[in-house]
């Protein structure tokens, strides 16, 4: 890992920063060469490296634990593998009733899916469940549908009420008028 003082040491040998030694020494070489050639950018870059070399160190030191895959962060920096670990949490987790690919699905699409696997009958909990919202945001999304006319509001023999998408419902279920 960099060393703050070091590179400090660097700056303060090379002529305040004008010979660039700390940008060598922090892996940065075309600036390196840059403050070499031009004495800091006329003394101006040397002056900026004095005030933000305690950054610099640690933006080396990230790329340092990045390039060589280094298990231990230095201290003091964010732990840059978090995003990292929880992308392979989530995925080895068992999968729920929605699959991955049906994450990004639209709400209608949910909703036409859940009613073709039940054959056109639909439940305000079955669209909740499966579409991943709160019962009243399902009921309305189906009251919505029915509104427009894409489904219906019936009455099963048992009492229930259930929403059907009349192209895809199964025409032996036996039904009350509402």
């Amino acid at each position: 890992m960099f060393s703050l003082p070091l590179a400090y040491v660097l700056w303060l040998f090379s002529g305040c920063g004008a010979l660039g030694f700390h940008r060598f020494y922090l892996g940065k070489i075309p600036t390196g060469l840059l403050w070499m050639c031009t004495g800091g950018l006329g003394m101006i870059g040397s002056i900026y490296d004095f005030f933000t070399l305690p950054g610099q160190v640690r933006e080396a030191n990230i790329r340092k634990a990045l390039y060589d895959g280094s298990m231990h962060r230095p201290a003091g920096i964010p732990d840059w593998r978090y995003a990292e670990e929880v992308k392979t949490r989530v995925v080895e987790e068992p999968k729920s009733r929605i699959s991955e690919s049906r994450i990004k699905e639209s709400l209608e699409h949910t909703i036409l899916r859940i009613a073709k696997e039940n054959k056109g009958i639909l439940t305000v909990s079955e669209v909740a469940l499966g579409a991943n919202i709160s019962i009243e945001e399902a009921r309305k999304h189906l009251d919505t549908l029915a509104t427009k006319g894409f489904a219906e509001l019936r009455v099963r023999k048992s009492g229930s009420l259930v929403y059907v998408i009349t192209d895809m419902a199964d025409k032996d279920e036996p039904f009350e008028d509402i």
